[in-house]
């Protein structure tokens, strides 16, 4: 995919029936491929309303052809979109005449990616942007759709590239300062090396913090429900998700198996997992869907133990423990006692650690929805979010953790200014990899095998 430099085609939108479908081709020998489909040389940007036959002159489809040539095109290359009827045998038929027609260019199918891949090798946009095609395209809720179109505009590449800029001029004074090296300690004195320094670390963790609520709102989180059997778990999953999605009773062992529902809480994505309640039994079928219960424990981004109000016995304690254990200690943990609703109403709740609530009635509930978004590191406000992937998180706490080491070496008094600027190429290298400047093929043709077909 990478080398590639035949023609490509592929459908640009979702499989399935449809008003309209679109079929996009890009690459080299476009206008000759349109010119043998419609027997029509094609102005650049203008529609046309025109027929497609088959190899015996029969009709196709009515449809728009539209032409764009290069490089004033998404891809650089030049590209041609038919805008058709959206039957997919009618769809089916076109992409098959395309290809019988363009076979004599090489004309293929696309791979996964790969239109936005061309435009990315063509310098049309960078690999951040092209990112935020793909994760426009899977938003999960408004804040997200907001948070991608931004990236996709620049906003997310623009402050990478402000602050490699800044990095930059810091290196041209160190590099420039080498061939003096009795002037080193100097150097970093005049021309303010360490504040410059503690500036760009500054802009970076803010930028970090940034990135981080844009990828819980790229990837939501995984919230699992755990707990004995009977304390409440799938009503609280139906009193967050609004909706009757898992079945209650008063019967312990009701849920057997993991329950899944997606909802969004202040626009956060949240992948709620209703687990099979822990306890030792011999049925089999239970058995298996315990088994889950801790896989679900054990792979959760926040896990909320849930416990009865009326039963917080030894069992629940040692539950509590195993659950603590298997769970990861990265991960953060919410205590919850429900049916409180079901307490005397002088009973004293005075455990600060715990949060009380009734799923029942929803007493609590907006308090335990607010330290769920606490617990993940929301900070609150979607204004000014853009979409970021862990892998962008990686590269900024690498180029971090650069710079850092930048700061403990101008503290030195016998600074090396080979090993401070080399700190900074490390960190500035880094940033590089967010934007695709220095970004290795094979993780480059990984990437965008993510991607649909059509991009």
């Amino acid at each position: 995919m990478m080398t590639r430099k035949l023609p490509i085609i592929a459908l640009a939108t979702a499989p399935g029936k449809s008003g309209v479908g679109v079929i996009r081709l890009s690459g080299a020998d476009i206008p000759a491929i349109a010119h043998a489909l419609f027997k029509k040389a094609f102005k650049p940007r203008q529609a046309s309303l025109l027929t497609l036959r088959d190899g015996n002159g029969l009709a196709i489809d009515q449809l728009l052809a539209i032409y764009f040539a290069a490089p004033a095109s998404f891809t650089g290359e030049d590209v041609l979109e038919l805008q058709c009827h959206g039957g997919p045998q009618l769809l089916e038929l076109v992409m098959r005449r395309c290809l019988e027609v363009g076979k004599d260019w090489g004309l293929v199918i696309a791979q996964p990616g790969e239109f936005s891949l061309r435009a990315y090798l063509n310098n049309k946009i960078d690999l951040a942007q092209a990112e935020a095609i793909a994760d426009l395209i899977d938003a999960q809720s408004e804040a997200a759709v907001r948070g991608a179109a931004k990236s996709l505009q620049g906003a997310f590449s623009d402050d990478i590239n402000t602050l490699i800029e800044e990095i930059t001029q810091l290196r041209i004074l160190v590099e420039s300062t080498l061939d003096f090296p009795e002037e080193e300690i100097e150097f970093l004195e005049s021309a303010q090396a360490k504040e410059r320094l503690s500036a760009v670390l500054a802009s970076l963790r803010s930028l970090r913090q940034g990135a981080k609520q844009g990828k819980i709102l790229r990837d939501g989180i995984v919230l699992v429900l755990a707990g004995a059997p009977n304390v409440g778990k799938s009503s609280l999953l139906n009193r967050l998700a609004g909706d009757e999605v898992a079945i209650v009773t008063p019967i312990a062992g009701t849920t057997r198996d993991r329950v899944k529902e997606t909802i969004c809480i202040d626009g956060v994505p949240l992948h709620v997992i209703d687990t099979a309640g822990l306890r030792e039994t011999s049925d089999e079928v239970e058995i298996r869907g315990i088994e889950r219960s801790w896989d679900s424990i054990r792979s959760a981004d926040l896990l909320i133990f849930l416990q009865d109000s009326s039963d917080i016995s030894k069992e629940t304690t040692d539950l509590r423990e195993r659950v603590l254990k298997e769970a990861p200690a990265t991960i953060p943990i919410l205590e919850v006692v429900n049916k409180v609703d079901l307490l005397p109403p002088n009973k004293s709740l005075i455990d600060k650690e715990v949060l009380y609530i009734s799923a029942k009635t929803g007493v609590g509930i907006d308090d335990l929805k607010q330290k769920i978004l606490e617990a993940v590191g929301w900070g609150g406000s979607q204004e000014g979010v853009l979409i970021a992937r862990s892998r962008h998180l990686d590269c900024l706490d690498r180029a971090a953790e650069h710079l850092i080491n930048s700061e403990k070496l101008a503290e030195d008094g016998n600074i090396s200014l080979e090993l401070f600027a080399e700190e900074l190429r490390l960190a500035q290298d880094q940033l590089g990899q967010i934007t695709g400047k220095l970004l290795p093929d094979d993780l480059l043709g990984k990437i965008f095998s993510q991607f649909c077909i059509g991009k």
